[in-house]
């Protein structure tokens, strides 16, 4: 019964979008234009190289050897085995959903057990630095000294929830549950290349198809009138007065995190308020990604109701942190920003596609260095302590 309603919802509500992409098809092609220029310009060069690196390391058993080392670190704070570093590690650099389809990957291969890879996917979903610094901070907001006050409640709320799910199903014996030894001895380097190359461009081209349909949807949202009449009721229910743009931003936020930061930065409201606001949408990062990793989850048996319940709290998280950072260090420092200059992306820049994309190349491997020598460190201080 819940499944077939669940499937006349879904039904109904593609009818509905079919009828507006008619009803308006000149907003319909520009939502879709907009999606696929910035999935091309930005997305593309900046999430490939991480998807292919990653997908590497998996296939090559390299992750297997990290996880070894950083035991020791991961699961006293985390309660989680130390291959728990990579998917955070590389989330923070590169952004969504690079870490959710980490944690599928290593899920599917059976390298983490399924209470793992959950209090694993709950901390390892993270915005990147490159939309939360440039987009948010410059782009929208066009202050660059508010980068902190967005970058350090988001990380800092993703740590949170480590420590908060590390008491997730605690009592449960997760040694060898659902657990089986990977073995990545007999690979052939071309072989894992060119699968690594293939899943990339899938996982990159299913990506694409998100964004552009969220970015129809969003454009057909905004020109509907019910929209619309539904938006002025709730302000007119209830009592505290709403700012209509921010009310309409924090809606569309809830489906895209990009065009809802846009509205939330051009309301009329105090400044602090924005980034509260805005640091809620990219904690919850918005049904465009959900899609996006959701996908991935569909395809193993982690819980899908915990990621999105972590994201919602991630959100409250990254606002509380915002209030507190404001309050304590930056209330005196940040100036408020007015007119803010958008960055539109209105063609193909062909000439700064490979710059990004080659210093996505670097990131990646300095990023799986960098968790080598971490490794490394941790596996001398362990022989050492063993030593005394």
């Amino acid at each position: 019964m819940n499944k077939s309603f669940s499937n006349i919802t879904f039904l109904i509500l593609i009818i509905c979008i079919l009828v507006g992409i008619l009803k308006y098809p000149t907003l319909s092609l520009d939502g879709a234009s907009d999606g696929l220029l910035t999935w091309f310009n930005i997305v593309v060069p900046s999430l490939l190289p991480f998807f292919i690196v990653s997908e590497i390391l998996i296939g090559i058993g390299f992750i297997d050897l990290i996880g070894k080392l950083l035991e020791p670190l991961m699961k006293p704070i985390f309660n989680l085995p130390g291959v728990g570093a990579f998917p955070f590690s590389m989330s923070i650099v590169s952004g969504y959903p690079m870490g959710v389809k980490i944690v599928s990957n290593l899920r599917q291969n059976k390298s983490i057990t399924k209470t793992e890879a959950e209090r694993m996917v709950c901390s390892s979903s993270t915005s990147g630095p490159l939309f939360m610094l440039g987009a948010v901070s410059v782009g929208m907001l066009n202050n660059p000294s508010l980068a902190p006050l967005i970058i350090y409640p988001h990380y800092l709320g993703a740590i949170t929830l480590g420590l908060v799910f590390r008491f997730y199903k605690k009592n449960e014996d997760i040694s060898t549950s659902n657990k089986i030894p990977t073995n990545k001895i007999n690979y052939s380097i071309g072989s894992v290349l060119a699968n690594s190359v293939k899943k990339s461009i899938n996982t990159i081209a299913l990506i694409g198809g998100f964004m552009i349909f969220y970015s129809v949807l969003t454009e057909l949202l905004f020109a509907s009138k019910i929209f619309n009449l539904t938006i002025d009721s709730i302000n007119n229910i209830i009592p505290v007065k709403i700012n209509i743009d921010a009310l309409k931003g924090f809606i569309a936020g809830l489906l895209e995190i990009t065009t809802g930061c846009k509205k939330v930065s051009m309301a009329n409201i105090n400044l602090i308020y924005k980034i509260i606001i805005i640091n809620f949408l990219i904690g919850w990062s918005g049904f465009s990604i959900h899609s996006q990793a959701l996908s991935f989850i569909s395809s193993t048996d982690i819980n899908s109701a915990l990621y999105l319940f972590a994201k919602f709290l991630h959100g409250v998280f990254s606002c509380l942190y915002t209030f507190l950072l404001y309050e304590l260090k930056y209330k005196n420092i940040i100036k408020p920003s007015f007119l803010p200059s958008l960055h539109t992306t209105e063609s193909m820049y062909f000439l700064e596609w490979p710059i990004l994309f080659i210093n996505s190349i670097k990131l990646a491997i300095l990023i799986t260095i960098y968790m080598l020598i971490c490794s490394l460190i941790m596996l001398l201080i362990s022989c050492f302590t063993s030593s005394e």
